[in-house]
């Protein structure tokens, strides 16, 4: 009996964050509200608390789910490239998450439209999602610094990242501080040539 009442709430917490992921990826984090997922998932809005804390923890789950849709497009873009110099890998990967995030642009954001701080409970299993994603532009750092230790080289793998997503983001999003679109991809090569090249 036990068993098939976990299943049920397995199946239940499945069919949520399908559906969540989908009102995100069509109109956004806004999209999320309890009643319009009971509605479409054919439980009461009380069950939806049975198996998640709240709203948000959902959208952990959506999130969770578009880090692995995320770094798989990284690692397809990355096939058959492992033996090119590592700032060029770099270049690979800028150019696949920017490509990603034109391809799902509200499931991008929702990555980083979530309160979600250093100081918080975050579920492990998102710090993993996260680190494995880090861990395709740390590998080719540490070939471009071989001096520095882990930590000066998670620093620096924040630090690109933070640089090209912020690129990315205001490129996007036609801000009158961006890139020109047009311009995005060779300004983020030349970006990651300037900040590696003393090691290349």
């Amino acid at each position: 009996m036990v068993g098939k009442v976990e299943e049920r709430r397995k199946d239940l917490r499945d069919r949520l964050i399908r559906i969540a992921e989908r009102h995100i990826e069509e109109e956004g984090l806004s999209a999320v509200k309890a009643r319009a997922l009971a509605t479409e998932a054919d439980c009461s809005v009380g069950a939806i608390y049975n198996v998640f804390d709240d709203l948000q923890d959902i959208m952990i789950a959506v999130n969770g789910r578009t880090f692995q849709s995320l770094g798989a497009h990284v690692a397809k873009a990355l096939k058959g490239k492992t033996n090119l110099p590592p700032t060029d890998r770099l270049i690979v990967m800028s150019h696949a998450y920017m490509d990603y995030a034109a391809l799902h642009p509200n499931l991008w954001r929702a990555l980083f439209g979530l309160r979600m701080s250093t100081d918080m409970q975050v579920p492990q299993w998102y710090l993993d999602e996260l680190a494995r994603l880090f861990g395709y532009i740390s590998g080719p750092v540490s070939e471009c610094f071989p001096d520095f230790d882990a930590e000066e080289v998670d620093l620096m793998t924040r630090t690109l990242f933070s640089s090209v997503h912020g690129i990315v983001l205001l490129g996007l999003e036609n801000r009158i501080s961006a890139v020109p679109e047009a311009q995005l991809e060779y300004m983020i090569a030349l970006l990651l040539r300037s900040a590696t090249q003393k090691k290349n």
